[in-house]
């Protein structure tokens, strides 16, 4: 075919009636027409509805390649919605979309808030826990939910982590005959008929939510002491250097604070540790900052557990490093991968030594000491230095 088999449109809650002149005719041109249960009703589309199947799953699209096929998805299909699914299973030639006004610039228009200073999350299938990262005091977001229940099921997540406080709007059915609007705060929310399509905004008010800065305090985390402490933590940070998208070998994760703070700057991490109660620490710590499928976690020893992994763009050891992993990270890891190595013992910096005479790069001995009480007044307590390596392979 010379023209796209496939046409994604963009279907708001006013049905037909808000489609323009191309979606209306690339609707009516499609043999099958794919959505929800609400979007076929809302476009008439009679006989030719496909409803998407249980799991969700893109195949049936696909299957019907070169027929002319219409698929259905709410306001813009390319922002938390089906158009990235399906594009990235499609070459340019064969798809055209014809996009709607999105639920977040509707929600937006309704309260005269400003987009682009608008945190905007899609949680029908994430964890609240997602939006850690944006919580704190002033922020505002918009977050589209699965259904009424989970709109409560959100405001007491919110509540039990101190943002009780913020000011909430639940946004029903924009744009259609059944259109409302409702504001509360987080910790009084009691609405009983919420009813989907709905999206709830929030004006933050409550907890400090988490810094920006790199460190974060060791309290966030699970561990069993086996943690890289905040300051040499910030110190290793800066050293490995994280950027968006970017890959972390985190090998001898311990509780995985340097992995969590990697993605927490936008990349994701493999988190590789050998002991079955650390490694359930550094799960329970992906979960508490909402990392999803940012944060990997291999249950093993290096080098056997690095087998199968992404290539990182960085490397940390904070434990068991020594020459024959040096060796076999020296070989599997790309060109231009940052190294970072955090020593404790006296063997090891004696190693780091060595590579550093061999191979160059930066050596930093971290010393640190902390005030407490001596006697009736107070002194420094040191505690064990840290010497870092970092270099590029």
């Amino acid at each position: 075919m010379s023209e796209p088999w496939l046409s994604i449109i963009g279907l708001g809650e006013e049905g037909l009636a808000g489609l323009g002149d191309a979606s209306r005719l690339a609707l009516n041109a499609a043999e099958m027409v794919f959505g929800g249960p609400r979007h076929l009703a809302l476009a008439e589309v009679g006989t030719r509805g496909r409803a998407w199947p249980v799991p969700f799953d893109v195949a049936p699209v696909l299957a019907l390649r070169g027929q002319r096929v219409a698929v259905l998805a709410s306001g813009d299909p390319f922002w938390f919605g089906v158009g990235g699914s399906l594009s990235a299973h499609l070459s340019p030639a064969e798809w055209q979309v014809f996009p709607a006004p999105s639920t977040f610039s509707l929600a937006a228009a309704r309260l005269g808030w400003r987009l682009e200073d608008t945190a905007c999350w899609g949680l029908h299938a994430t964890p609240f826990a997602h939006t850690r990262r944006a919580l704190h005091p002033g922020q505002r977001l918009i977050c589209l939910l699965r259904d009424g229940a989970a709109v409560g099921e959100f405001a007491r997540w919110l509540a039990e982590h101190g943002f009780g406080a913020s000011d909430l709007w639940v946004l029903e059915a924009l744009c259609g005959p059944s259109e409302r609007l409702r504001q509360t705060t987080a910790a009084g929310f009691d609405f009983a008929d919420v009813t989907p399509p709905v999206a709830v905004a929030l004006q933050v008010a409550g907890a400090a939510g988490l810094p920006r800065s790199t460190g974060l305090p060791d309290s966030g985390f699970a561990h069993d002491g086996q943690i890289t402490k905040s300051p040499v933590r910030a110190l290793t940070l800066a050293a490995l250097a994280p950027r968006p998208g970017l890959h972390l070998w985190d090998i001898g994760a311990g509780s995985g604070s340097v992995s969590v703070e990697w993605c927490l700057a936008g990349g994701h991490a493999s988190a590789i540790e050998q002991h079955a109660e650390r490694v359930a620490h550094i799960r329970r710590n992906g979960d508490s900052f909402g990392l999803g499928k940012s944060l990997r976690v291999i249950e093993g020893l290096a080098p056997n557990a690095l087998d199968g992994l992404a290539p990182p763009a960085a490397i940390f050891v904070g434990g068991g490093f020594n020459a024959a992993l040096f060796e076999v990270l020296k070989t599997v890891a790309p060109s231009d991968c940052r190294l970072v190595v955090n020593a404790v013992t006296l063997e090891t910096e004696a190693l780091l030594m060595s590579l550093h005479a061999s191979h160059g790069g930066e050596l930093l001995r971290i010393e640190l000491a902390h005030a407490a009480p001596l006697g009736r007044m107070r002194g420094w307590v040191p505690a064990r230095p840290v010497v870092q390596w970092s270099a590029v392979l």
